[in-house]
């Protein structure tokens, strides 16, 4: 199963993220829920470097898969802050469109 974790801080905005785990929704190189939630956790990091110009801490295990760990620094303008949070909230919204669908792989907790 994979896991996903959004830790929010005092004003509600996202922090950081992590999803750990594998779907096992199909065989390997066929497994479109372990796929979509992929994209969308990797786009979002090329999001926020990209977009905002910020290069957030990211921890993952190339190896192995099944860990990546994303926190945003807290220096940020308020744009770069602005466009953070449109990416965050993205991904929290596409996570929650594939736990929907696909709920036997796909469980997420917002703290």
């Amino acid at each position: 199963m994979i896991k996903g974790t959004f830790k929010r801080d005092e004003s509600g905005r996202i922090r950081s993220y992590q999803v750990t785990g594998h779907a096992d929704a199909g065989e390997y190189g066929y497994d479109i829920v372990c796929a979509a939630v992929s994209v969308l956790a990797t786009s979002t990091v090329n999001g926020i470097d990209s977009l905002a110009g910020i290069q957030p801490v990211v921890k993952a295990d190339e190896e192995n898969g099944g860990y990546l760990y994303v926190e945003v620094p807290s220096t940020n303008t308020q744009e770069q802050s602005n466009i953070i949070q449109i990416l965050l909230e993205n991904l929290l919204l596409g996570m929650q469109s594939i736990q929907e669908q696909y709920s036997d792989y796909v469980q997420l907790e917002t703290i």
